[in-house]
């Protein structure tokens, strides 16, 4: 019996580490999750909801972190569980700067569930997608 108590748990560490890991993401801390990722935090890993590290640093709008994970070569075309990219979500919380560095990083506009000028126009963000018709891909299924 006692044996059993020494063993470490498998899974409560990593999913610690990666709790972390997203949590860096989503407070923006680009230096922190460099740190982890130079360590050997896999770069495009998901969470539970199949997010990146690059969308939910895109959906929390820390634009250097962002910048960071592009240039270590964060996947664009990731889509999560809900349909969503990166793409979409700098379109949904309305941030030029982002949306402007996941185009110049070749992300598509057109995944996802909704495109993102589909959702600019939903929202009545009409700079979302004049931005994105300017990298010449409308994204729209009308």
């Amino acid at each position: 019996m006692t044996e059993h108590a020494a063993e470490p748990s498998s899974t409560s560490p990593s999913t610690a580490v990666i709790d972390g890991v997203f949590e860096l993401a989503r407070e923006g801390h680009t230096g922190q999750l460099g740190e982890m990722l130079d360590a050997g935090v896999p770069l495009n890993m998901l969470n539970g909801r199949g997010d990146s590290l690059l969308i939910v640093a895109s959906y929390a709008q820390h634009a250097d972190t962002v910048r960071d994970l592009l240039r270590r070569g964060a996947a664009t075309s990731v889509v999560n569980a809900m349909g969503q990219t990166a793409v979409a979500c700098a379109v949904f919380r309305n941030n030029e700067a982002i949306l402007r560095l996941l185009l110049e990083a070749d992300a598509d506009p057109a995944l996802g569930a909704h495109p993102a000028a589909q959702i600019a126009d939903q929202f009545g963000l009409p700079r979302m997608r004049e931005v994105i018709e300017s990298f010449g891909s409308a994204g729209s299924t009308h």
